[in-house]
């Protein structure tokens, strides 16, 4: 199934950051398993380019972050996926003991899964935001613009366009 995934870092090397946890998304796709707890992810792999973007919501002193967009095609439970996903933060030095919206050296979401709406105590898709965060909708509309999310009647172009955040959103580099 079609499967987002947004990357972001403001911490450290941002542009190392955001390279690390894409190769490691790399590597699950050739781990390429159906063990139980493996997520089961196979090519293709599409990567939007990297955005230079203001922080939204983070504390005041914060720096600016890096963010791109992954979408995989995965076969298997997105919790599954989640959980490797989570896995990868930590490997990359992702703490986990601070309030939603602070700095990071790397944050990794999963925005949506083909057309699944799922709503639990660990997972939300498509994520909640995505549809408010110019952050998110500028590279995912470089890859699936005429996309339309679960719960959404127009598509990630037309949600793009229509956003009123005037937060900038600035191509930093277009291979990566």
């Amino acid at each position: 199934m079609r499967t987002g995934i947004a990357l972001g870092s403001n911490l450290g090397d941002r542009m190392a950051n955001l390279r690390a946890a894409r190769k490691a998304i790399v590597d699950l796709v050739r781990q390429r398993t159906d063990s139980p707890g493996r997520a089961n992810v196979k090519p293709p792999m599409r990567s939007s380019p990297i955005y230079e973007t203001e922080p939204v919501d983070c504390e005041p002193d914060a720096g600016k972050f890096l963010n791109a967009v992954l979408e995989i095609d995965y076969d298997g439970d997105p919790s599954a996926l989640l959980e490797q996903l989570v896995r990868v933060e930590e490997s990359l030095g992702r703490k986990r003991d601070h309030a939603r919206n602070v700095s990071r050296k790397i944050d990794i979401d999963l925005l949506y899964a083909d057309d699944l709406s799922v709503e639990n105590e660990r997972l939300q898709l498509p994520h909640p935001r995505l549809h408010q965060r110019k952050f998110v909708l500028q590279p995912l509309a470089d890859i699936q613009p005429d996309l339309t999310l679960p719960n959404q009647t127009k598509t990630v172009r037309e949600l793009l366009a229509q956003i009123e955040d005037s937060t900038k959103v600035i191509c930093f580099a277009e291979k990566w």
